[in-house]
């Protein structure tokens, strides 16, 4: 009896050690993109995500590794989003958010430019800090928007403007790179990226399946369009593209504990009571249905607050497949700055992905009628 009990424990313990096992993961797919930055003290996601994503495509398109400027692209879309807040009287959003089109809209606008020609840093600084800049700016579009004077003033735009250039510095008309002269526009040709080539994708219930839409979340503030297609359409897109080497920009929420910028993974236990294990260890994960992701986002559970990069797929020891998302909180965070972020994560939490056309399947471009 004492052989059977003794016998018993050690199958016990032998198998809660098989089952209480840390994450040990291996690379699958890992797509070449530059060095991981940090926004700082700063709203700007959107545009480090989608600027790393830019910088991808620049390596992908041309083989040249170039470090392309993000506040180039905030300058920008802070004046177009003072426009916006004006004319709408106040009555939409204004702040540093954005969503990867934003970028995109930037470079059909504006173009790009190098990090050397544009850093929006001025002469002693060396972190980004935008919490004053959008207060000021704000407070004068107020003023404006009150019409102190009995009517809006002339003054405006050249005064936004001039709170841009003395934040972030003034606009770069033309600039030299490698010993040769380009505008933001010639540039953006040079490095080959045209903004027609890339699409944003999404998944939602209340929507029609592949049409185009509005998605209504507060930083959407340019009205841009996504296309609705189903939450298995949107994993195998994302899966498929960065196989064929393409990466993803992506739009989600990471407000669940069980995101850790720390432990370097997200993932969604099927089990609350393993939220805290789950950033260590592997656990079941809950099965993600279209209704349940539809429910958290109107319930504001699942809400658009922070971009980042897809360069790659993992796998971890039991072969469950994890995105390898490039963040921009810095290098000194879980896997050097990159979370592994699990499928029922991604089917949970994910907003919108952007990429380019040629990155998505016939099957599902001929379904979009593009």
């Amino acid at each position: 009896m004492k052989e059977l009990l003794l016998g018993a424990t050690i199958f016990f313990l032998g198998f809660g050690t098989v089952n209480a096992q840390e994450y040990q993961f291996k690379t699958i797919t890992d797509i070449e993109s530059t060095q991981i930055k940090s926004q700082d003290i700063t709203g700007t996601c959107w545009s480090f995500s989608t600027t790393s994503f830019l910088e991808s495509e620049v390596i992908r398109l041309t083989g040249k590794d170039i470090d392309l400027s993000e506040m180039f692209t905030v300058r920008n879309t802070y004046s177009d989003k003072a426009i916006n807040y004006l004319y709408r009287q106040g009555k939409a959003q204004f702040s540093e958010g954005g969503l990867a089109h934003d970028v995109i809209n930037s470079v059909e606008k504006f173009g790009l430019v190098p990090e050397n020609a544009f850093t929006g840093l001025q002469t002693g600084e060396d972190r980004h800090n935008h919490a004053e800049l959008i207060a000021v700016l704000k407070n004068m579009l107020d003023t404006y928007i009150k019409n102190p004077a009995g009517q809006l003033s002339t003054k405006w735009k050249p005064s936004v403007e001039s709170v841009l250039d003395v934040y972030l510095g003034e606009n770069k008309k033309e600039f030299v790179f490698e010993g040769k002269r380009y505008t933001p526009k010639s540039f953006a040709e040079y490095v080959k990226i045209n903004p027609s080539n890339y699409i944003t994708l999404s998944s939602f219930e209340h929507v029609k399946k592949y049409t185009p839409f509005v998605l209504s979340i507060p930083d959407n503030f340019s009205n841009g369009s996504f296309y609705n297609i189903s939450l298995d359409e949107l994993v195998s897109v994302t899966k498929s593209a960065l196989k064929n080497g393409y990466t993803v920009a992506l739009d989600c929420d990471v407000s669940e504990k069980t995101f850790s910028s720390m432990a370097g993974v997200a993932v969604i236990p099927a089990s609350s009571s393993n939220k805290k294990k789950s950033l260590k260890q592997l656990v079941q994960e809950k099965n993600i249905t279209p209704a349940y992701r539809q429910a958290e986002f109107e319930n504001f559970n699942t809400t658009d607050d922070h971009l980042m990069h897809i360069v790659g797929i993992v796998k971890d020891q039991k072969n469950n497949t994890y995105f390898k998302v490039k963040n921009s909180w810095g290098t000194k965070q879980g896997n050097n700055g990159y979370v592994y972020m699990s499928v029922p994560y991604f089917r949970l939490k994910t907003i919108s992905v952007l990429l380019h056309k040629d990155a998505v399947s016939k099957d599902i471009i001929t379904k979009l009628k593009l």
